[in-house]
Parts: structure tokens; sequence; C-alpha cells
């Protein structure tokens, strides 16, 4: 990373030993912040260059396994530190409602009331990282001007101190997190305090006291009577390790939220075969209190049972990463959002650098998507490969049993077939992704140097592969039924207007984000003879229903219109139609009939928002024609018609409610700025226009709804 020249600007750089080594820069710039705002805990990441990773370089106050999750996070995930260096700004987060609302993932795995505020550690010019700073329980109103300033100038300051040692080439290196007095389980030192034991030791009650890292460093003898193991064995200690039945993660949360949130926390326990004990916790800032005694009138909770003796403890670190990855991967609905997500996530956590995601069909091993790789064709060149081939990725996809290669003479050695096919990387774990006992894919993760997988971190990333394997599932079958819906869509929606004698015409449509992409929304050009015919609309929903609906108005509105209807009886019998078929879905429609010889145009109206008419001066108006209900609702609905003029150079926009209606925007507004845009920008060539017109929603994240748009230019 970068490193800190802690001298005036004018004296020489410092070497790397004297900084790294005698000025704990980081420590102590973190250190000042938390007492300057009185905060509970707070951590200084740094920004890793290639891939761009914010690392936790020192954490002070808590234990970092509290925020093992995000000790190394990408630029892009949804946590506060990675906004604030993304987009350069404060983010404060008041209390575990706010956390819940805008940061879900993070709440899930610290579901306790406490306030945050992240900031950037940047130059005007450069990002070093960022720091976070916590607060137990829930804060009344969110951080003074006076303690903003301060903290950003502190920011500010070691961004500055940062960028010279980046000058310098001397690098900063994580430093010791800032913690409690270790445990000590000596003799007290004087008499005083050697009173006090006897004292504790007297009580018919258990006490103990345990540090921020949860270790036992003091327990009484009725503390131990309690429990059943001797005061020898819990010192140093978790009791989560010592005590076997308290070998629950119920217990361990019971903990964690005490020191979150700085609040006496209780819970009771049965110590088998019939005994049940009340835990109170009292915490402060250097660790807990305990105090243990016989519980009564109790009932065995059911979440919080025994664990046998010899079973490992669970370890916090690894709950808290699955929890956090659990939830990811949640959200996580195609096979792209699969890959990225591992990439973002996972790959960093676990140190690897180079990603690929196998999948097979029809016999073949199939690249669902890489990262990593400087030359694509590394991994590539795999694609289509039959799974009988002896090689790792084909093997382990067929089998179901993951492979580890710590070197690439190890890979060579064992899969001769390898040779020649060197990828770049030095050592690999290839891991089945299983789901409901069948393989759906392989996860291989690569490695820049050689690496040795202990038996501990085979057994993490065998088991992240089983959530990864339950996302990829999903997200193939999502994928499937995208490509069956938009594959729908594509066929019924028109690829290309035709070019018709004195109109010019335009169209676009963006689907929905929500669901799977595809809506009701349709338009269509026909030319009709003379008098080409525009129609325009939007059947109710976003799903397959809606789309094979909307073909079907689709036909129906050409069929009638083949025929030689009017328009308003193209409207009426289409309505009638959509009766008929029982459907409960409605639809709105705008028919228009163009008459370009004679400069007039006849509109229908169906329950849809009015076109807008730009005159050749460039004056805009909202075509508030009459109209009918929306159809599928009333057999015998009439649908007026309605003349108007159509002078050349004349311009009609013609869109669906998409368009102009967003949550929480009025109508009215919303159509009025689209007129001041067609007013604005109607000399436009008519793609460049629909491009304009539609340009905020399609770079929007979110569309709640479908949007189809048409233009049609009245030719001299």
């Amino acid at each position: 990373m970068v490193g800190v020249a802690d001298d005036q600007p004018s004296a020489p750089a410092p070497d790397t030993a004297t900084v790294s080594g005698g000025h704990p820069v980081l420590s102590l710039a973190l250190a000042a912040m938390m007492e300057d705002v009185h905060a509970h805990s707070g951590a200084v990441y740094l920004l890793g260059a290639d891939p761009p990773v914010l690392e936790m370089a020192v954490m002070a106050g808590l234990p970092r396994a509290f925020a093992a999750p995000w000790e190394r996070v990408t630029l892009h995930a949804p946590v506060p530190v990675a906004d604030a260096v993304r987009e350069r700004r404060t983010v404060w987060v008041g209390d575990e409602e706010e956390m819940a609302r805008r940061y879900p993932r993070v709440a899930v795995v610290l579901p306790y009331p406490f306030a945050l505020v992240a900031l950037p550690v940047a130059t005007e010019s450069t990002a070093y990282g960022a720091v976070f700073l916590t607060w137990p329980g829930a804060r009344a109103t969110e951080l003074s001007e006076r303690e903003l300033r301060r903290l950003t100038a502190a920011c500010e300051r070691l961004a500055v101190r940062l960028e010279r040692a980046a000058a310098a080439s001397v690098p900063v290196h994580p430093e010791p997190d800032l913690l409690a007095a270790p445990v000590v389980g000596g003799a007290p030192g004087t008499l005083g305090s050697l009173e006090a034991v006897r004292m504790v030791g007297r009580l018919p009650y258990g006490l103990c006291s345990l540090d921020l890292h949860g270790r036992v460093g003091f327990a009484n003898p009725a503390a131990a009577e309690l429990m059943g193991v001797p005061v020898a064995e819990l010192i140093g200690t978790h009791l989560w390790t010592s005590v076997p039945w308290l070998n629950d993660p119920v217990y361990e949360d019971r903990y964690r939220a005490a020191l979150f949130s700085q609040h006496a926390t209780s819970f009771v326990a049965l110590r088998p075969p019939g005994d049940w004990l009340s835990f109170r916790l009292y915490p402060t800032r250097t660790g807990l209190s305990v105090r243990i005694s016989r519980a009564r009138g109790v009932s065995r909770p059911g979440s919080a049972g025994a664990v046998p003796d010899g079973a490992a403890p669970p370890r916090l670190v690894t709950i808290s990463q699955v929890v956090s990855l659990t939830g990811a991967l949640s959200e996580a609905v195609g096979v792209r959002d699969v890959v990225q997500l591992i990439a973002d996530e996972i790959a960093p956590t676990v140190g690897s650098q180079g990603l690929v995601v196998l999948g097979s069909r029809a016999g073949r091993l199939h690249v669902l998507g890489h990262r990593g790789y400087p030359d694509p064709r590394a991994v590539e060149r795999f694609d289509g490969t039959p799974l009988t081939e002896p090689i790792p990725g084909a093997q382990v996809l067929r089998t179901g049993v993951p492979a580890f290669f710590e070197s690439w003479e190890q890979l060579e050695r064992l899969y001769p077939a390898r040779r020649g096919t060197h990828d770049g990387f030095a050592a690999w774990a290839f891991l089945p992704l299983i789901a409901s006992g069948r393989p759906v894919g392989t996860c291989v993760l690569a490695y820049s140097r050689p690496h040795s997988f202990t038996t501990e971190e085979r057994a993490i990333l065998t088991s992240l592969a089983g959530l990864v394997a339950q996302a990829l599932d999903r997200a193939l079958v999502y994928d499937a039924k995208y490509r069956l819906a938009h594959g729908l869509q594509d066929a019924l929606l028109p690829h290309s207007l035709p070019l018709l004698p004195g109109v010019e015409a335009a169209a676009r449509y963006l689907p929905a984000t929500r669901g799977m992409d595809i809506g009701g929304d349709f338009y269509d050009l026909v030319p009709a003879g003379g008098a080409p015919v525009a129609v325009i609309g939007d059947v109710q929903g976003h799903n397959v229903t809606a789309a094979g609906l909307m073909g079907q108005v689709r036909t129906a509105v050409r069929a009638y219109t083949a025929v030689g209807q009017a328009p308003e009886e193209v409207v009426r019998s289409t309505n009638r139609l959509l009766i008929d078929l029982g459907t409960e879905l409605f639809v709105s429609c705008l028919y228009l009939r163009l008459d370009a010889a004679r400069g007039r145009a006849t509109l229908a109206r169906a329950g849809h928002p009015p076109p807008l008419l730009r005159r050749p001066d460039g004056r805009v108006e909202v075509l508030d024609v009459a109209g009918g209900p929306l159809l599928g609702i009333d057999p015998s609905a009439a649908y007026p018609c309605t003349e108007i003029d159509l002078a050349p150079g004349s311009l009609l926009a013609l869109y669906t409610d998409g368009l102009v209606e967003s949550p929480g925007a009025d109508f009215e507004d919303a159509l009025a700025d689209l007129g001041h845009r067609l007013a604005d920008a109607g000399d436009l060539p008519l793609d460049a226009l629909a491009d304009r017109l539609v340009r905020d929603e399609a770079g929007a994240e979110e569309r709640p709804d479908d949007i189809a748009l048409m233009l049609l230019r009245a030719k001299g």
C-alpha cells in the first residue's frame, strides 16, 4: 500500500522500518478520532490498487472478529465504508432500523442498537482508504457540525500523510488492534486487591470477568462450581470452549450484543441433566463482568440446545461470514450476479486473485463467467470441453469431490493433459457446486503464488461452495426463464418499423427492472394501404402472462385493421375479444390512423395517457381527447374518435405511463416536463430524439414499470 511520513515536509523521508515500526500512525489517528467524539469502536481501512479492495489495517474498541465479514471489501460492496470512498462523502447511520433499511446485509450480521459514521480518507486527487466509528445504542441526533468538521479534518490530515508516504515509496502495514490489556490470571499484587478476591470468593453466586475477546480473566469458586469446571481450566479460555453446554451461537450472540450496545444483557442455559443457570452480562469498554446464579421456573428454549462433549466450538468469525454471505447470495438473481458476487466478496476474503465458474450442458463444460485473468483465452479455451476429459475442472464437476493444488508442478503431475496450458496462476482450489445432491457446476479459485491449503481452509472453502451452489442453481433456473420470456417478447414486438410515405417513425422499449424484466407494453406501426395505423398499449403486469396477452392484443388490432374497420370499431372489437377470453388483466390502448395526404389523424383512446403534439412552430400541447375505459372491463363500452390536424413538420409522441409515472411524482408535473423536453429537442432526428426522451429512464438502476415510446413526424 502506502507509507506515512510523519516529519516536517522539508525533512528527509523516513525509512520503512521507522514508519512501520516506530510510528503507529493509523492507530494514533484512530484513537484520537475516537477520543474526540467519544466513539465506542472504530477502524481504519487502506485501499489497495489492484484490485481496488479496502483492507482493515487497524481496529479499536471491539474484537476484529465482529467485523470479520468486512475485513476486505470491494468498492462496490453494499457497506458504509465502501460508499464513503466510492462517493467521497460522509455516511451516517443513526440506529439499527436505518442500518436494516440501507445496509440490510450488515444488519443481519450485527442486529444490535448502534450508530455508525464512515468517512473517506482522501485528498482531492486520490482516495487512500476510509474510517468508521460506532457508538452503542441509537444517537438522538447526527454528528454536530463541530464533530463532523473535526473528523473530516482528521481524515484529511491522515490522507496527506499517506500521500507523502506514497511519494516516498514507504509502505504502511497493518497495525496491532487497540483493545484492552491481555488476560491476567496471576495473583493480585496488593493487599486491597487480595481482599477483594477473598470477598468475591465468599459470595454465594458466581462471578467471572471476560475480556473483549470473551476470554475468562477471573472466576470465583462459586462460578466454577455452578459451571462444573475448575477455575484453572477456565482462566484464559472462552466460556463456550471450556464449558461444553455453553457451546451455542445463541450465547455468543448475547456476549456480542452486550459489547456492541454497552447495555446489560442476560440469558439462561441448561447445565445437563436438568439444572438451569442464569447469566447476567455487565459490559464496559474494557470487557464484561458476568454474574451466574441458579434460575427457577424456566423451560428449555428450543434454540439453545447443548452440544455433545468433544464437539468443535463454532467460531464467531465463521458464523458472521456465513450469515453475511448467505444474505448476499440471496440477493443474486442471474448467473452474472453470482459470478460478480463471488469475485467481489468471496475471492478477496480468501485471498484469491482469479476466478472461474463452470457449468455443464449436453455433456460438455461451459464457462459461465470468470474474473482476474489478463488473457481471457486462458479460460475460454475450455468452453465446450467434454466432461470426460482428464482435466480437474471436468473431474470435479463429474465426481463432486473438491481438488486443491498448491503449485503448478503438483497440478501438472496429477493431470498431464494440462501440460502447455498454464494460465499464469500458481495454486488452485477446484470446488464442486452441489445443490440438492446434484452437481451444478465448479468454482475455481486461483492464486497468484503457491498456496498451502490448511485443513481448516479447505473446510471453509467447501462450506462456502455449498452456499454458492444453491445461489447458482437458482440463477441458472432464472436465466433459463429469462431467456424464454424475452424470446417470447422479442417475437411479439416489431423488430423494426416499416418505411411509410409521408411519415417518419421511431420507437423505443425499456422493460421494468423488477421481476423478469418483461412486461406487456407494446407498440406497432401497420402500413394498412394509404392510411397507416399506429397503436401503443399497456397490458397490466410484468410477467409471461402479460407478454402473451400483449401478443394477442397486437394480433387482434392488426386483424381488425386489415378488414377495414374504423378506429372506434377496432378498439371496440378488441375490447370484446378480451372479455371473451376471460382474462383478468386490463389493457390501455391508443389507436391512431394517419392521413398524411390530408394532413389529418384520427385517434381512439381506451384508458391510455394522452399523446403530445409538437406543432411545426415548436409549441407542444397535450391532446386530452375523448375516450373510453380500459379494454377488458365493460363489454358495451364505446370509444369515440377525435380528428386532429397534422400539418407537415408536426410531431406526435405516443407513450406508456412508465415514462411519466413514478412513486411520489405528480403525473401532471411529469407530463409537463416531458412536454418541455419535446419542445426543446423536437428538431433532432427522430432516433436521436427518442434516445433523448428515454435517456434518464434508460440509465436508472431501477424502473418500476415498462416504458414504450413511439414518435411520428409528418413530412412535407
